[in-house]
């Protein structure tokens, strides 16, 4: 879980790197069924990660100081 905005930056270079990753390997793979297998991976840490970033995003820094403070 994403806990502050240094740890939201970070994450969302991380999604930047695999997304060009993925995106390269789409230009030089030649086979469908290779292309799928490599970047199956990068695909569902993407998708996990976006989710990190939605839920960090989602919560006002108000509320968050509140329930560490209760």
């Amino acid at each position: 879980m994403i806990a502050n905005d240094k740890e939201l930056k970070v994450t969302l270079e991380r999604i930047a790197r695999f997304q060009e990753q993925v995106a390269h390997l789409r230009r030089v793979e030649t086979n469908p069924e290779n292309y799928h297998g490599a970047v199956s991976g990068f695909l569902a840490e993407i998708d996990r990660m976006q989710l990190e970033v939605r839920e960090y995003l989602s919560i006002h820094p108000a509320e968050v100081a509140s329930t560490s403070t209760s």
